[in-house]
């Protein structure tokens, strides 16, 4: 089979595109033929060596798939041959990727992809979309009409964040670096949409909303804490998932006053059930029409390497030039 994979660490050039064999499925795995792969930053820390996990080289790359079951192991239960399903977490704590024609995954992994739902877009939001709820829900314990303020909106993780809050009855604020971005913004329903380039943000915030913010959904790698944690309201919850290098200060007297909380986490820690249940929320929202992924650009797979090249300039060096996903196509979907 054809797959895109590493045999070390590096820069984008590292990544090979050639064949590999084939696997199999061994007991409670399913055999998927692989149809899109989205691609995330934990893929570029990963082929970097930024972040130090298990892997076998040759390692095929990716973590987040769509695609068509085509054998089905023992002790198998939940899938059948000729099922669609997407899902993440592969390529992981010691998983091969998906990035490859086929790729055999655990079945507690696997979720039912939408009759509606394209391959692309399936596989573009499984990582941020179950990021998105994660933090809105799990940690962020959002309630209806509360609000919720996430920069980056019409980013991977933002686009989701603010889509998923609207369906849960939220209001949502959020900022985007252009005038295109802030209309995308609220075409996908934000209540506030800025342009942090040109406008006051936090004053704009506090028109909106004087008693301040209740989710601050961060997604920035450099967060400013000492402008945010003042918009917090009584109560506000702070949710941290991005910037592994950054060390902001702290301002204490503006959080823990307010009985404020912040919380991080990475998505790669959610068990399948946990995953699960996100993902039967998007499946349920995506069916209903109130959530779908902003696909921004695709490579077929033999340019890989391009893709996270692509996605580097953007999501490292502020190139501008994205919004929504990247992915990665390996069949017709």
């Amino acid at each position: 089979m054809q797959a895109a994979y590493i045999e070390q660490t590096g820069p984008p050039e590292v990544i090979k595109f050639g064949d590999l064999p084939r696997p199999e499925p061994g007991p409670g795995q399913v055999q998927i033929r692989t149809q899109a792969v989205g691609l995330n930053p934990i893929d570029l820390y990963i082929r970097s060596g930024l972040v130090a996990m298990p892997m076998a080289f040759p390692y095929i790359i990716g973590c987040d798939f769509a695609g068509t079951v085509e054998k089905v192991g023992a002790d198998c239960t939940r899938f059948r041959v000729g099922d669609r399903v997407w899902g993440s977490n592969q390529g992981l704590l010691g998983r091969q990727g998906v990035a490859s024609e086929y790729a055999c995954i655990d079945e507690p992994w696997l979720n039912a992809t939408p009759a509606a739902l394209p391959d692309t877009e399936a596989a573009g939001m499984a990582l941020v979309g179950i990021t998105a709820h994660l933090g809105l829900f799990e940690f962020g314990r959002l309630q209806p009409d509360e609000l919720v303020y996430v920069p980056g909106g019409s980013g991977g993780v933002g686009s989701m964040v603010i889509q998923m809050a609207k369906a849960a009855g939220a209001r949502v604020a959020t900022s985007a670096g252009s005038p295109e971005k802030v209309e995308l913004c609220k075409k996908l329903g934000a209540d506030l949409a800025l342009n942090y380039k040109a406008d006051d943000v936090p004053g704009r915030l506090r028109e909106f909303s004087p008693d301040g913010v209740d989710v601050w959904y961060e997604t920035q790698r450099e967060p400013n804490l000492e402008v945010s944690v003042p918009l917090l309201r009584k109560h506000g919850r702070m949710i941290l998932m991005a910037g592994r290098t950054a060390r902001p200060q702290l301002p204490l007297g503006a959080f823990y006053p307010k009985n404020c909380a912040l919380f991080g986490f990475a998505m790669f820690n959610a068990t399948p059930e946990q995953q699960r249940r996100c993902a039967d929320d998007m499946n349920q929202w995506i069916t209903e029409g109130r959530l779908k992924t902003i696909v921004g650009r695709a490579f077929p797979l033999s340019a890989a390497a391009a893709a996270h090249r692509f996605l580097e300039e953007n999501t490292l060096k502020g190139a501008g030039t994205l919004s929504g996903k990247v992915v990665l196509t390996v069949g017709q979907s």
